[in-house]
């Protein structure tokens, strides 16, 4: 009875019991640890190799280059992750590609330690990832140089400069956009799309001599009236008018009136009468007659011309009649859509940018009440050029000759406000449109690329923001195949050259030239300086490609125009589409979505 009673070892027998659960607690902390961090592990090496894989693939597919997107995707899953870390085993991963999303799984099995008491010997752990091409809402406008030049073909190559911009820029959309073009590009054949979650939009502004932009805007930033390089009757002397022919009318017709300022008129007349039972009746006769000018005196000058004969309404004529065919007579002014820049000033330097440049200022609005906030389109159906015996002359010349129409025009491709393009077909289309025609004014091709994406300008309702308010990246995308060239007889944006002076200033004669020689090239080099400058400081990216050979002046000053470090040359067409399928995947974001 007393051993019953006796409780001095149950210390010991208590504790020997309890090891049991306890050593169960420990082993199985010290296993889920080690299973969490092998499990942490996996995953981090399934994401990097997720996004490596998508990375990799770009705008192209997961097959091309015998799957090198799966192998960079394995690559750095292994890179990741230390094979038997843990003393695991079996380790697998496997990753696959659909509609542009990179799906991964990883698994591996972890030996345990003290679970083994409990009869657990292993324990598999798997995970899953995945990655695709998730791209903030983002804005691309593309100025693109369209000059003469680039219908030359580069040695080596076998298309033109111009052929192999628009297969860059529609591979360039493939990466972009996800869809597919008619282009055959080195990273294969896109599909999908972005969906409706982001907002892509791309806008173009070809560029060479002007810029064709005025049926972009709105009546009302056009002026009403404006000064051209024209002619106007001064005098004209008719011959007599004399009879060619006449018809019999009746009482009720109406002859045509005689047109202004023309050689023939037809009227109506009344003839005698006669009387027969009693009533009176009278004959109508329509009179055509004829006449000859024998001479015509035209006033040839800077000449106010009324261009709101273009307006129509909410929209734009494409012609209207004005009196300086012969004899004073009308003829059918075209306007294709280019436009004359506004007010501006002529200094060395445009940084900053002077408040009389009204043409550098990119976010203004017209005044209906100021002609020199507005712009003026550009009809080289009115131009003629003047001498006065000697050589060309800013002065009135009176002259009774015909004289030269000497000037040089190229109007481009008109440009697109920044738009959604859900169909590559309708992408191709306008690409495939571009041509090459007219020397290189690098300035007037930025002032309108920034003006026509800058989220505080003319179109900041569509800019600014998305419909749903989300925030924008916005994107220039500047290629030229070569220096400012420049010529005094070229119709541009500032008028005839010679005869305008609009950047060069009046008192002497402009001169012309290429690279950094000239007047007017060194205004076009002097504002395209300055318009970099504006164009990156509304947080635009500005990204910038020369093709072909450049003066390493050029080279200088594109270099300083570019975003820092957004600078590319490229010399044949292999290397312009893979400047653009680099600039593509940096523009392009990945984001894991799980």
């Amino acid at each position: 009875m007393r051993l019953l009673r006796d409780v001095r070892g149950n210390t010991l027998a208590i504790m020997t019991a309890a090891l049991i659960p306890l050593a169960g607690l420990v082993g199985g902390g010290i296993d889920v640890s080690r299973m969490y961090i092998l499990k942490t592990r996996l995953q981090h090496a399934c994401d990097a190799g997720a996004l490596a894989g998508r990375k990799a693939m770009g705008g192209g597919t997961w097959s091309y280059n015998n799957y090198y997107a799966r192998a960079q995707a394995n690559q750095f899953f292994d890179g990741n992750i230390r094979s038997g870390i843990f003393s695991s085993t079996d380790m697998t991963r496997e990753f696959t590609e659909n509609a542009g999303r990179v799906v991964g799984t990883a698994s591996a099995t972890i030996p345990m330690t003290l679970m083994r008491i409990f009869g657990k010997m292993t324990d598999t752990l798997s995970v899953t990832c995945d990655a695709e091409m998730r791209l903030p809402n983002t804005d691309v406008m593309f100025v693109l140089d369209t000059t003469g030049s680039m219908g030359d073909t580069p040695a080596g190559d076998s298309m033109s400069k111009l052929a192999s911009l628009k297969i860059s820029v529609k591979c360039f959309y493939e990466i972009v956009a996800r869809l597919d073009t008619d282009a055959t590009c080195t990273t294969g054949t896109p599909s999908g799309g972005t969906g409706s979650q982001v907002q892509i939009r791309f806008g173009f502004v070809p560029y060479a001599t002007n810029v064709n932009v005025g049926k972009l805007l709105s009546p009302d930033w056009i002026a009403d009236t404006a000064n051209y390089q024209t002619r106007s009757v001064e005098s004209v002397s008719w011959s007599n008018w004399e009879l060619v022919d006449y018809y019999t009318a009746s009482r009720y017709d109406t002859c045509k009136p005689a047109p202004a300022n023309t050689s023939t008129r037809e009227y109506r007349v009344l003839g005698p009468t006669r009387t027969y039972n009693g009533y009176t009746y009278s004959s109508w006769y329509c009179i055509y007659e004829a006449r000859d000018y024998n001479n015509v005196t035209w006033t040839y000058n800077s000449l106010p011309v009324t261009t709101n004969l273009l307006k129509n309404g909410s929209g734009f004529n494409t012609n209207f009649q004005w009196p300086i065919g012969s004899g004073g007579a009308n003829v059918t002014i075209n306007w294709d859509g280019c436009v004359e820049e506004r007010q501006t000033v002529s200094q060395a330097s445009y940084t900053p940018v002077p408040s009389g440049a009204k043409d550098l200022d990119i976010d203004s609005i017209p005044s209906t009440s100021d002609a020199t906030t507005q712009w003026k389109p550009v009809l080289p159906d009115l131009i003629y050029t003047r001498s006065n015996g000697s050589g060309w002359t800013t002065s009135a010349v009176s002259s009774t000759s015909d004289m030269r129409r000497d000037y040089y025009y190229a109007c481009p491709r008109e440009a697109k406000k920044l738009q959604s393009w859900p169909d590559a077909n309708a992408f191709d289309t306008y690409v495939d449109g571009l041509y090459s025609e007219g020397n290189t004014y690098h300035d007037i091709g930025l002032i309108w690329g920034a003006r026509l994406m800058s989220p505080t300008g003319l179109f900041a309702s569509e800019n600014a923001f998305t419909p749903q308010g989300g925030e924008i990246e916005r994107h220039m995308i500047f290629m030229t195949d070569g220096d400012a060239c420049t010529g005094v007889n070229n119709y541009t944006a500032y008028g005839v050259n010679w005869f305008d002076r609009r950047t060069t200033g009046a008192a002497s004669a402009p001169t012309e030239g290429c690279t950094s020689t000239g007047t007017l090239t060194q205004q076009v080099n002097a504002r395209t300086e300055a318009l970099c400058t504006v164009i990156k400081n509304k947080n635009i990216t500005l990204w910038v490609i020369t093709f072909g050979y450049v003066d390493p002046t050029t080279v200088t000053r594109m270099t300083a125009c570019a975003s820092s470090g957004r600078y590319f040359s490229a010399n044949n067409a292999a290397q312009l589409q893979s400047t653009f399928k680099s600039i593509a995947d940096q523009i392009s974001q990945l984001r894991l979505t799980r």
